[in-house]
Formats: structure tokens, sequence, C-alpha cells
């Protein structure tokens, strides 16, 4: 009978000290770091993912936290952004990207998926999955994508107060953030309108105010960012009004700023171009040295450290 070979056992110093070193030094979570980058002097940089891969470029760059945008997921299933898909498939996708980078997770969670009772659910679902925080808007549900042209419907002040209640109140964790998202702009209700209810929004609870416009200029965020005096966070998308800077909106008081669908649509129109063009051209020889290499993608996995884990388990004989 052949004689089994034993595994030879990982070396203290590359295997159990590493295990020593998480137990001595407790890490902030996830939530703790968003809550934290809010309290600061500065201003945080969001980039829209939709799935686990985008999420990890937006790290690779230097991002500070990752929108789990529901433009984005719903995108990646062809379906639109009408409350389409259930809270579970939004959840889904937000937990692969939270597991595929070390940023904080910031979900698009729509209008709330329906009443109090589903903001309950929402809330306990998401923080459970260690998600930091979760945006909510104040639109009816089903909702329509704040850039649709078709009339924007938003619940009442006292509706939506009554959910940011709910998620407050339900949240375990401490640090756990909810934002509210106001789409009062969004509905052309003014400026007037859009304070009442943000401030409204903070006074229910809501940890910082999303303030959202579909202006191709940045007029009426200047507008409301200069009337804004409570000192809770404000939060812009400027999808619709790009040439403003991050200086220029750190200036005018703004904490966050979220770049929430130019990574989905820069790979929309980048994989159709090199599909049309292999197509037309019958050879991929046409885009080889305007794509990523196999091996970049490999780095994007970490290959690399599945290599090095064989070698702490088996050692030198793999």
């Amino acid at each position: 009978m052949t004689e089994l070979k034993r595994l030879a056992r990982p070396k203290y110093s590359a295997f159990n000290a590493r295990k020593e070193l998480v137990y001595m030094k407790r890490q902030q979570t996830k939530a703790e770091i968003l809550r934290k980058m809010l309290g600061e002097d500065r201003m945080v940089l969001v980039a829209g993912a939709h799935d686990g891969l985008s999420a990890k470029l937006a790290e690779k760059h230097g991002f500070d936290a990752i929108w789990a945008s529901g433009l984005g997921i719903s995108a990646l299933h062809t379906v639109p952004d009408a409350s389409i898909l259930s809270m579970t498939e939004f959840l889904q996708w937000a937990v692969m990207m939270n597991e595929s980078c070390s940023l904080p997770v910031i979900a698009d969670c729509d209008s709330g998926y329906g009443n109090i009772h589903n903001v309950r659910q929402m809330v306990e679902k998401y923080e459970a999955a260690k998600i930091a925080g979760i945006c909510i808007e104040d639109k009816v549900f089903p909702k329509l994508n704040s850039f649709d042209d078709r009339q924007q419907v938003l619940v009442s002040v006292d509706e939506f107060c009554a959910k940011i209640r709910t998620a407050k109140y339900v949240q375990k964790d401490p640090d756990f953030t909810v934002i509210a998202r106001v789409e009062a702009l969004i509905a052309g209700l003014g400026q007037e309108e859009a304070q009442y209810r943000a401030r409204a929004y903070v006074e229910a609870g809501a940890d910082a105010i999303l303030i959202h416009s579909k202006q191709k200029t940045p007029h009426e965020i200047i507008e409301f960012a200069k009337n804004w005096t409570l000192p809770v966070p404000l939060i812009v998308v400027p999808t619709k009004y790009p040439d403003i800077t991050v200086k220029e909106l750190k200036n005018l008081g703004i904490r966050m700023t979220i770049y929430a669908n130019q990574a989905l649509r820069a790979s929309v129109r980048a994989m159709d171009e090199a599909l049309k063009r292999i197509r037309q051209s019958g050879t991929t020889q046409v885009i080889e040295q305007e794509i990523c290499s196999v091996e970049e993608i490999f780095n994007l996995q970490n290959v690399a450290k599945m290599k090095e884990m064989e070698q702490i388990i088996y050692g030198e004989n793999k």
C-alpha cells in the first residue's frame, strides 16, 4: 500500500501570526469608516458600481466608497430602473460589491421597496449583510428613474418621514448611515419645497441629504447648497451637470459627490465598440492593443493570492 503523504504544517510565522494580528486589533467596520468620512472636512468621492469588478476598479483608483447603483444593477439585468427587480436581487449585487473590495458600500434602495414594513425588512437585511449605508428617495413605489422624462410623483412629507423614522428605529449599529434623497427639484417643485422636505427629513433622523437635479447646469444645486444651514452633510450626483469640479462642490459645503453611472456607461460603450469591430473585421487583432490582457483580469481576480495560499498550505511540494 502506498504510504499517504502527510501535509506539512504551515510555518507559524507565515500562517498563525497573521491570524493573531487580526485578533490583537479590531478593525474598523465599513459603517464606521463611512460615518467617520462624512464627519470630516473633506470631499468624499464615491464611484457608482454595478458589480464586483467595477467596485474593485473604483477601489484601485482611490475612490472612498461605492454606490451600489440601482440603474447599474437594473441595466445588468436589461430591465428598466423602475422597481422591476426585488429588494433581494438588489441586495445580492450590493453584497457582491461589498465582498469584492475593502470600501464601504452605500446601497441605492430606490424608495424603500414599499411602506414602513418593507423599509424595516430592508434595513434589517442590508445591515446584517454589512452594507455601510442605504439611500432612499421620496418618490412613490414603484418609482421611475430620475432622468426619465415622464412625470415624477413624490410621496407626502409625512409618509417619507415615517420611512426614515422606521429605518433609524430598526438599525442596530449606530454607525449604519441612512441617506434621504430629495427629489423635489427633479419633480419640478422648486427650491422652497426641496428645502422644506430636506429639513423635515433631517428632523426625522436622516444622517445625510442627497439633493438631486437633472438640470444641465449646477445652478439648482448651487442655490440649494447656499441656503442650507443645517449641520447635516449634503450629497450630490453631478450626472447632468458634469462641468462642476470637486473643488467647486467643496467650496459650496457639499460633503460627498457620487459619480453614479459613468463606469456603467463607459463599459457599455467599450464593449459595444469592441464587439462591433471584431464582427466587422473578422479578427480580434484590430482591438488587442486597446483592451486589457488576460493577466490583468487575473490580477483583479486575486490569482496571486490563490497561489500564495497554496504555497502556505502545501509548501514547496505543490
